[in-house]
Order: C-alpha cells, then sequence, then structure tokens
C-alpha cells in the first residue's frame, strides 16, 4: 500500500475535495471505470503493464541496503498512473497521467524527487516482453517475468543505479490477488515480488557509496480502493532475519469509524498466507515532529497467531516526502521476537 496516486488530485483541480474523502481522494466514486472482481485471475506477463480502464495504478520498489561498513540505506522508486477517463488514446488527447516518486534515505538524511508526465507522448509509461517502466530518464527495466531488474532515478542531490534478482515467485495478495480494503468491499488487484536480491551505487552529496540489500516490488491497481470514511494508511512490509516475511496495512478510520487491518504472512520455505481480518495488529508507541506535524515513528507490531511481537522504529524519523502531496516513508530496523529490517509508509497525517 502507497500515496501512489494522489497527483490526479493535483492534475485535475480536485485536491480541497478530494481529501475530505478519503486520502487523496482515493475513497471517490469509480463512475465510469473498472473496478476489481473477486475470483479474477491475474494473468503474466501483461498483468505487469498498465490497465487504463482502471482509474489509478503503481509499480512501487523499495530497498533495504548497506555498505561495505555496515551503514543502513533505503531507496525507493515509484511510478502511479492515474485516468481522467477510462481507456487510452495516443497524443495529448490521452487521459492518462503519470507521476514518478524516488527518495533515498540514510540515518541522518532523506531526500525526495518527483517528476509529472503526460500519458500518450512518450514521456512516460509502461511496457511488457521485456519489462520496461519509465517517467523521463527515471527506469525499471526487466526481464518479463520480473525475476531481474535494473532501476535508476535521480534528484537535485541524489541519484541511484541498483539491480535486482529474485530468488522466490511472485506473492499474490489478499485472495488470489484481489485485496479488500474496507468493511464495505471496496479492493484493489494487489500482487508482490518480495525476494530480490539488491546491489548497486548510491550517490550522495559526499559521492558514491557501493550497496548491498534485499527489494520489495508492489503492484497495484484499482478504480476506488479506499472507503471515503477513510482518511489514509500505515502500511509495512517487514523482513526478517529467520527468512519469513509480513506484509500488513492499517487502513485508519475517520471519528468514529474503525480502522481496518490486512496483511499476509510469507514463510520462509516460500508459503503465503492471507491474514484474517484484524490478525495483524500496529499500534504507535513514540512520535516525532515531521514537517510541522506529530507522525509516529516507533510502532509495536504484532501478530499472535505467528509469535511476532517486534519494535518496528524508523532509521530516520525524518523521513519525510516532499512531493506535490507530502506523506513519510522511509526504511525501519525490526527488533523483539523477530529481527530485521523493512520499509514503512504513513500518509493522511
Amino acid at each position: 500500500m502507497n500515496v501512489r496516486s494522489t497527483f490526479l488530485c493535483l492534475l485535475t483541480g480536485l485536491a480541497t475535495p478530494a481529501l475530505s474523502q478519503g486520502f487523496a481522494g482515493l475513497g471517490t466514486a469509480a463512475d465510469g471505470f473498472d473496478v476489481p472482481q473477486r475470483g479474477t485471475q491475474l494473468t503474466f506477463p501483461s498483468d505487469h503493464g498498465a490497465h487504463p480502464d482502471f482509474r489509478i495504478e503503481w509499480w512501487y520498489l523499495t530497498a533495504n541496503l548497506q555498505d561495505k561498513n555496515g551503514q543502513s540505506y533505503g531507496v525507493q522508486w515509484t511510478l502511479f498512473r492515474s485516468a481522467l477517463a477510462p481507456g487510452d488514446t495516443p497524443g495529448w488527447q490521452s487521459p492518462q497521467i503519470w507521476m514518478g516518486h524516488a527518495g533515498l534515505t540514510s540515518a541522518s538524511a532523506h531526500f525526495s524527487a518527483q517528476r509529472l508526465a503526460r500519458g500518450g507522448i512518450g514521456q512516460a509509461g509502461v511496457s511488457t516482453a521485456p519489462f520496461e517502466a519509465w517517467i523521463d530518464d527515471w527506469q525499471m527495466t526487466g526481464t518479463d517475468d520480473l525475476s531481474q531488474l535494473d532501476i535508476s532515478a535521480s534528484g537535485l542531490e541524489f541519484s541511484y543505479q541498483l539491480s535486482g534478482l529474485a530468488d522466490g515467485p511472485l506473492v499474490l495478495q489478499g485472495e488470489a490477488g484481489y485485496s479488500v480494503k474496507s468493511p464495505e468491499g471496496q479492493a484493489s488487484y494487489y500482487y508482490s515480488q518480495p525476494h530480490y536480491d539488491i546491489k548497486g551505487t548510491l550517490t550522495l552529496p559526499s559521492g558514491p557509496v557501493v550497496v548491498t540489500g534485499k527489494g520489495w516490488l508492489d503492484r497495484e491497481w484499482s478504480s476506488q480502493p479506499l472507503s471515503e470514511d477513510q482518511s489514509g494508511w500505515d502500511w509495512f512490509s517487514l523482513r526478517f532475519d529467520s527468512g519469513d516475511k509480513l506484509m500488513g496495512f492499517v487502513l485508519r478510520g475517520k471519528e468514529v469509524v474503525e480502522d481496518f487491518r490486512s496483511g499476509t504472512w510469507i514463510s520462509a520455505s516460500g508459503e503465503v498466507t492471507p491474514l484474517r481480518p484484524g490478525a495483524f495488529q500496529a499500534v504507535p508507541l513514540a512520535q516525532a515532529e515531521v514537517a510541522g506535524r506529530e507522525i509516529p515513528v516507533q510502532w509495536e507490531v504484532s501478530l499472535p497467531e505467528k509469535g511476532v511481537s517486534v519494535i518496528v522504529e524508523a532509521l530516520n524519523s525524518q523521513s519525510w516526502m516532499e512531493v506535490s502531496f507530502a506523506y513519510w516513508e522511509g526504511p525501519v530496523a525490526i527488533s523483539g521476537s523477530h529481527s530485521g529490517s523493512g520499509y514503512l509508509e504513513m500518509t493522511g497525517y
């Protein structure tokens, strides 16, 4: 889960009413667009590409990295697509809008950058066989099955070039890729590739840094993934040193509306278990002042049925994405019943 399509509001002049209906308008009506249907079978490699009859979509990679001295870093690369109307046409008449976000985080610094583009003119897009996602000179390219990726992006003070090789299969989130997001039944199609070994180079103001680590790719598309009574989310991708993995999210309800929690357990052997509603628990323990607001940067995360009771803490509490619709996103460290690392995204604060 993430902020992946907030730019729709920016480019259609809907920012104020949209934000009143759930973070960035993701709880607004999906009139005229396709909506996910339970029981639909995802098909690859075609579903690695764009789905222009759905309103919103994203290709999203995070990586937890270390240099030769054991210093930790985090990287984010995201391409978002949002449609002003269903379908696509060539040229400037295309209703597809694209946005890219890139982030790079260390214990002492956080960098972010953004790109905006119109569809239909070649400035941004996604193709399959072989896979390629791009916006301007930012690139994510790879094999048809996404088992190999090359990723690059740059901002005013940073850049990175990374490559990834997956040592496990794709993970279909929810019910075989149908991921419910609210008690009312809003849903998305959602799958992940959480098994990348990553290597490459980060370029910081102090110079280049060679890094290695682990990466996690999320793919999601929908037309109304939130209820109008949900204001934002806290999304966790956690990789334990045991080899097990946990994806969990909390969609925060407004006022008297209860939070909606869900997630997936991925065992070290590769077995995928969707979590029953409410099984995943995440409670904020400590906050920090970030960009003039209070943001929870330390959490207690528990999943009793798997013996998980951990503290999840930000590597850098100031991991604020200074983009059109700002949000918090950064790497985290895990301690307690399990140790490891992961990524956390928080929107709507």
